[in-house]
């Protein structure tokens, strides 16, 4: 059953993001910047092909299930953590970071990990959709992912929903 295919893959994006925020908040609390920032690298490699096929073929394939209203709260959902990304991104570049720096770090990130856990219960209902659109929306996310390109390019380039 492709559903559980998903569910599994899934789960496992989440699990990796999830663990690397928990990871960036650990980097902030050190004042480690280079810690930091190969961990924003990290996880906007996985977010972009992520949330890129999240939004071409997932969020899609679920408005009939949650209606349109939903579908536009998971929408901003994401423009928060592409908001939160870049500025999490400056922060990291910074030589020195202040104890409000500190803070934010860690309050973009802790905003960050609803979303996580949030969506993650997105799988239950896929496993309600026909096999053919789920197989769509695997197929989607292969290209995603091949394409290979992180949060902030693909939100800068190539998604259609521009914020800011």
């Amino acid at each position: 059953m492709l559903a559980n295919e998903f569910s599994k893959i899934f789960r496992e994006e989440h699990r990796c993001v999830r663990d690397a925020l928990f990871d960036l908040i650990d980097a902030f609390d050190q004042r480690d910047t280079g810690r930091a920032s190969s961990l924003l690298q990290q996880i906007a490699g996985c977010t972009g092909p992520h949330f890129r096929y999240e939004e071409e073929a997932l969020y899609p394939a679920l408005t009939d299930v949650y209606g349109a209203g939903y579908v536009e709260q998971l929408l901003t959902a994401h423009d928060g953590v592409i908001a939160a990304a870049g500025e999490l991104s400056a922060l990291s570049g910074k030589a020195e970071l202040s104890t409000d720096d500190v803070e934010r770090g860690k309050q973009l990130t802790r905003g960050i990990l609803p979303h996580v856990s949030d969506c993650e219960g997105l799988s239950i209902m896929v496993e309600r959709l026909p096999e053919d659109v789920v197989r769509t929306i695997l197929d989607t996310r292969t290209r995603a992912t091949d394409a290979g390109l992180d949060l902030m390019r693909w939100s800068r380039e190539v998604r259609q929903r521009h914020t800011g």
